[in-house]
């Protein structure tokens, strides 16, 4: 069994959709204390707190937005910024795509977003997803250009596999841990392009050798549960706390928990 987990690990509010409503109960009564949910509008923030803190949970990270097709968007993430303060959370997870605009303007966009993020003493952390974090080698090409060190990486453990042909997930993640910030546990089958997001340990990602690149390099980020489903099934709110109960087994087997 590995040594017991210096990272938090917490759950992905939208892993219980369409049922989050019941998902703070549950994860209090499976042990977990830390969520990533999306960032509250401000009319509803102080009833998020209040419910969080009610169900004994913070929140490890926020969802916010980061388009980059904007030219204020370093405004946006800065309206973004109280969220973040009143709920006690540094790290703002967020999926960026350049599209049609230029590098270099996609850069200066993420690092301007990345000054006002340090200022309130917050990390934006990138999601696996193209066309500027689509695996090792284009993520590390974006950090190169935008050059800032509270623009890191989320790196997903099943987006790896969905988005690239012939890759390992614990090589990829080795190639970047140096970057990442905080890191999506989510299970798949491995294949590109298909929707298959079971819970952990019915899929190919070998989670302990992902633990073990976290260790060696003393990550103590966020490391949060995410369960999307299969293609096509019949989401029911049985099927949804059963796959996130068993996940949560699957972490304390390999001692996380």
């Amino acid at each position: 069994m590995l040594a017991a987990s210096r990272n938090v690990i917490a759950c992905r509010l939208g892993s219980y959709a369409p049922f989050e409503r019941a998902a703070y109960a549950h994860l209090a009564s499976l042990g977990l204390r830390h969520v990533e949910l999306a960032v509250p509008p401000a009319d509803e923030l102080e009833a998020v707190a209040a419910e969080l803190e009610r169900h004994g949970l913070r929140a490890s990270s926020l969802h916010g937005e980061c388009d980059l097709g904007r030219a204020d968007v370093a405004a946006r993430i800065a309206e973004q910024m109280p969220a973040l303060a009143r709920l006690g959370c540094a790290i703002m997870f967020a999926s960026v795509r350049r599209g049609e605009i230029p590098a270099e303007t996609a850069y200066e966009r993420l690092r301007a977003a990345g000054d006002v993020a340090a200022a309130h003493g917050v990390t934006l952390s990138l999601e696996t997803h193209p066309d500027l974090v689509t695996n090792a080698d284009v993520a590390l090409q974006t950090l190169r250009g935008v050059d800032h060190p509270h623009v890191r990486i989320n790196f997903d453990t099943a987006n790896i596999y969905f988005y690239n042909h012939h890759v390992d997930c614990v090589a990829e993640l080795g190639r970047l841990v140096a970057h990442v910030a905080s890191v999506h546990l989510k299970e798949t089958d491995g294949g590109y392009h298909h929707w298959h997001f079971p819970a952990l340990g019915a899929g190919i990602v070998d989670f302990a050798g992902v633990f073990r690149v976290l260790d060696a390099a003393g990550f103590a980020g966020p490391c949060t549960l995410e369960i999307e489903g299969l293609d096509g099934e019949q989401r029911t709110e049985t099927l949804v706390r059963e796959r996130i109960a068993a996940s949560v087994s699957h972490l304390r087997a390999l001692g996380r928990l």
